[in-house]
């Protein structure tokens, strides 16, 4: 297929392209490519590094990064410090237009400085329960209610949307309810799929009705729904997630680089397994040796995507005022967010 697109997405040693680096950006396994915090330096770097990337890159390319703020944004100096959603959920509890009005600004600033910069996507909201438990999670969730996570994962992604960027909610269909951290281990879940539906499912389901473009598949082991993780399971994203929820956008693998990921065995396999199983991209990050070799150990052809498939996630550029610092709109979000974080350290710190 001319239009054919690679289902691997990669990610970058350092600040700029390398001369493997470009090799593999064509390579026509690849699809996608994801930026960490070692790649950035200023918004400056990082637009010039992208434009390098498209320029390398002889197909279109998704280019993604993790920005949901609090303790998971990438870019940070010279890009708008975004609160967590927790905070913000907090929030809610107590002033709900308010943190609506914040939330939906943080949505639209988050995607607007990213699309200004060349990035496609951030992979948000996080839809998984605040219960805890989970260090990985966290205040990374909005909240421990469903109809409170709804409420406000709606409102960020239309902030988002309204920017010109669409949503990958993650880690379906919940992570916040198993004790170990999925990037050191394997959690086992031995809930029945009923409990599971009734307690950590419900804000998947409602933004699926919402519309929601993309999900990340969580590296969790549900042992009385199936044998294998939900990333590697045709039980939970062929019968489950496609056919009972009716999902028809694009599914993510987390991380296959990470240990949550070793029941499918070596990095090739894993892999396999993901696609074979239902995930549209598989990611492999942090393991250049294991990347190159899964490149060449690895049949990907039947795994490839179409490009009207892909293209509700690709960002829209268009939809952005350059630069972005004459834009009144993002100067008002921006003082917005600022205010709120400024006034939220103040307080963690008095």
């Amino acid at each position: 297929m001319a239009d054919a697109i690679g289902p691997l997405v990669f990610d970058l040693l350092g600040k700029e392209l390398s001369a493997e680096e470009k090799e593999i950006l064509n390579h026509p396994a690849v699809g996608g490519l994801i930026f960490f915090a070692r790649n950035y330096e200023a918004p400056e770097q990082i637009t010039q590094l992208c434009q390098a990337v498209r320029a390398a890159r002889k197909a279109p390319i998704l280019i993604c990064v993790d920005q949901e703020g609090g303790r998971v944004q990438r870019f940070r100096a010279g890009f708008t410090r975004l609160p967590s959603m927790g905070d913000i959920g907090k929030l809610y509890d107590t002033t709900p237009d308010t943190a609506l009005t914040l939330v939906s600004a943080c949505g639209w600033v988050m995607a607007a400085e990213l699309l200004n910069a060349g990035v496609d996507l951030s992979f948000t909201p996080v839809l998984d329960i605040d219960l805890k438990i989970n260090p990985a999670i966290g205040n990374r969730a909005f909240h421990q209610q469903h109809a409170v996570i709804v409420t406000l994962a709606k409102a960020l992604t239309a902030g988002m949307r309204a920017a010109g960027m669409a949503a990958v909610g993650k880690h379906f269909p919940g992570h916040g309810s198993v004790l170990i951290d999925s990037h050191v281990d394997l959690p086992i879940d031995m809930r029945p799929y009923d409990e599971i539906a009734a307690a950590d499912m419900p804000p998947f389901v409602e933004m699926i009705r919402h519309g929601i473009e993309g999900l990340m598949a969580a590296h969790i082991l549900f042992s009385e729904v199936d044998d294998t993780a939900v990333g590697f399971s045709k039980k939970w994203l062929q019968d489950i997630l496609r056919q009972q929820l009716k999902f028809s956008g694009l599914v993510f693998s987390d991380d296959l680089n990470m240990e949550g990921g070793k029941i499918a065995g070596d990095h090739p396999q894993r892999v396999a397994a993901a696609l074979t199983a239902g995930c549209d991209f598989a990611l492999l990050c942090n393991n250049r040796d294991a990347f190159v070799k899964t490149l060449d150990n690895i049949n990907l052809d039947k795994y490839k995507l179409t490009e009207d498939k892909v293209a509700p996630l690709r960002g829209n550029f268009s939809s952005v005022q350059t630069p972005l610092k004459n834009s009144k709109l993002w100067r008002e979000k921006s003082n917005l967010i600022n205010e709120f974080v400024g006034e939220s350290q103040a307080r963690s710190t008095s």
